[in-house]
This record gives C-alpha cells, structure tokens and sequence, in this order.
C-alpha cells in the first residue's frame, strides 16, 4: 500500500526495526544503572516516566517516515543508497539534535558514543529497509 508514493509498510517496518534496536541497546545491553548514570537521571524519574512508554514508538515513526522522504527526495532507493541516506540523517540531524542533551543538560561523553552507535546502526537499517523495499 502506498500513500504519495510511499510504501506504508516499508515505514511501519523500518519503525519496528528501530523500535526493537534500540530496546536492545537501550534494555539488554546497557543496564538501568549504567544508562543512569550516562543520562544524569535518578530512579525516580526513571520511574515517574514509565506511564509514557506506550507512546515510544512515535520517534521511531516520525524517523522512518521523515527518512522515506528523504531516500525518496534523493532518488536513492536502493539498499545501499537507503542505508548511506540513514548514516548522513543519524549524524546531521539525530545525533546532532542528542546534543543538546550534553550541552546544556547532564548527559556524559560516554552517552554521547552509545547515542551515537545507536542513532547510526538504527537510522542505517531502517534506510536499507526504506531504500530496498520497492
């Protein structure tokens, strides 16, 4: 199914994969403590936002959506050409908005890596999917 030229699926897939990378990251691989002290939050919170969590999937969205639209705009709908679209979007717009968060708030140098590693293998897989899936 297609909506202006963009395979809904495509989307609704490449979110999933987003959605399930960075659970892994962000659950498995990193404990609560470590990713704690990383972020500069306390349990409290951690705790506090927990009744937020249904909605985490909306970034994910808006991602590959907004990188359907640029693999689109590009002409770049391959494989290949979707998931170089997804590095140059994680580093100049993802990452670069995460930022913030280190500026002029308490994340640490360590966080600003695993948000790195994060937004890049994310962005790039959700590309791929977007570029290849014709």
């Amino acid at each position: 199914m297609r909506v202006m030229g963009h395979n809904v699926f495509a989307i609704i897939v490449a979110a999933l994969l987003i959605y399930v990378i960075e659970f892994v990251i962000f659950a498995v691989l990193i404990s609560p403590e470590q990713y704690m002290a990383f972020t500069g939050i306390t349990q409290a919170q951690v705790d506090g936002g927990e009744a937020r969590m249904p909605f985490g999937i909306i970034p994910p969205l808006f991602a590959a959506i907004g990188l359907s639209l640029c693999i689109k705009w590009r002409g770049a709908q391959t494989l290949q050409g979707g998931a170089m679209t997804g590095i140059i979007l994680a580093v100049l717009f993802a990452f670069g908005t995460s930022l913030y968060g280190f500026v002029y708030g308490p994340h640490t140098p360590h966080y600003l890596l695993v948000n790195l590693g994060h937004f890049l293998v994310c962005w790039a897989a959700a590309g791929a999917v977007l570029g290849a899936w014709k």
